[in-house]
């Protein structure tokens, strides 16, 4: 991964100079930003499917079916409100927040993903309660009603395909579609049975089957917003690699309070204190030492937006104590 053409704006020459590097992400584009059509497209193909499985539950009497009807309302609302959180973050940048409202794409995941295990935990409690007394089911009109609910999922995944790599909110609607085809299998898989077996319990072991499919992917989404939440560093992003980076540029002989984060999907942004030696700040070599950091780091770290404050020597002893 490469910021191909990362650029420095030289700074004054004393002490303090400030460095700049960025790439092709711009502040105000982020990745999901590109995906609103697919979300919306998966968005109008979910709440169609969403209706015909609610009535093909009641009509059946299937809770497996009922559970993925469920499921497929949370993946609706997420949808919804990753695309309501994805068309805020596109607004411009003022006043106070200066990132915009990029952070909600990250806050619209978690949202995502505790409905996620609210659903799981509503599917498994009903599943219990339905152990001993199965109800009678319909299996053919349950049947019918997965397989069309299959196919559809299958047309939203090759929707939302080729952006889940860009996008923490386009990685979170793939999951939940993924996981939505699953549990159509499960429910197919159930109804095939009840159809040749009259085994009415391969409905309540289906809708247990939808209930775990769903927490690995709910805790799996919420652990990558949490990540963001929290300032971790991004994935891929070694901060001793980068420190070692750093002091390989000429005339760099330390570096501190060195952080790397994630404002939104597709924007990591680092910021770094580095030492740089009195000689080459006397002769105003502070601009080719940013020109060198800037190249070094786009080439080598997937890093939309450096900040360097360049600092001599004897800076540091003006500086908090703790420094990383």
């Amino acid at each position: 991964m490469h910021d191909r053409h990362p650029s420095t704006s030289r700074g004054p020459r004393q002490g303090h100079a400030h460095g700049h590097a960025h790439g092709h992400t711009h502040v105000h584009g982020t990745a999901s930003g590109a995906q609103r059509r697919r979300l919306a497209v998966v968005l109008g193909l979910t709440l169609g499917v969403l209706g015909v499985e609610v009535v093909g539950g009641v009509l059946s009497g299937s809770l497996a079916l009922l559970a993925d009807a469920g499921h497929m309302a949370t993946d609706a609302l997420g949808i919804a409100l990753a695309l309501g959180a994805v068309s805020l973050a596109q607004r411009p940048a003022a006043g106070r927040r200066t990132f915009g409202w990029q952070r909600l794409e990250v806050l619209s995941a978690v949202a995502n993903g505790l409905l996620l295990l609210g659903v799981a935990v509503y599917v498994l409690v009903e599943a219990v309660g339905r152990i001993g007394d199965p109800p009678d089911i319909a299996s053919g009109l349950m049947l019918w009603v997965a397989v069309a609910g299959l196919v559809v999922n299958l047309v939203c995944l090759e929707v939302l395909r080729r952006g889940r790599g860009e996008s923490l909110t386009l990685r979170g609607a793939y999951l939940e579609v993924a996981g939505d085809a699953l549990g159509s299998v499960a429910v197919i898989v159930a109804a095939l049975v009840i159809a040749t077996t009259g085994w009415t319990p391969a409905d309540v072991l289906a809708s247990v089957v939808v209930g775990f499919l769903v927490l690995p992917r709910a805790w799996s989404l919420l652990r990558e917003a949490l990540d963001v939440l929290l300032e971790a560093a991004p994935r891929g992003v070694d901060l001793e690699d980068v420190r070692r980076h750093v002091l390989g540029v000429p005339d760099v002989i330390g570096v501190h309070d060195l952080h790397a984060w994630t404002i939104t999907s597709g924007l990591p942004v680092l910021s770094a204190h580095v030492v740089v030696t009195d000689a080459a700040l006397d002769v105003g070599h502070g601009g080719r030492v940013l020109d060198a950091l800037g190249a070094c780091l786009g080439s080598h770290f997937d890093v939309a937006h450096c900040t360097f404050q360049l600092e001599s020597p004897g800076h540091r002893t003006h500086e908090a104590a703790s420094h990383d």
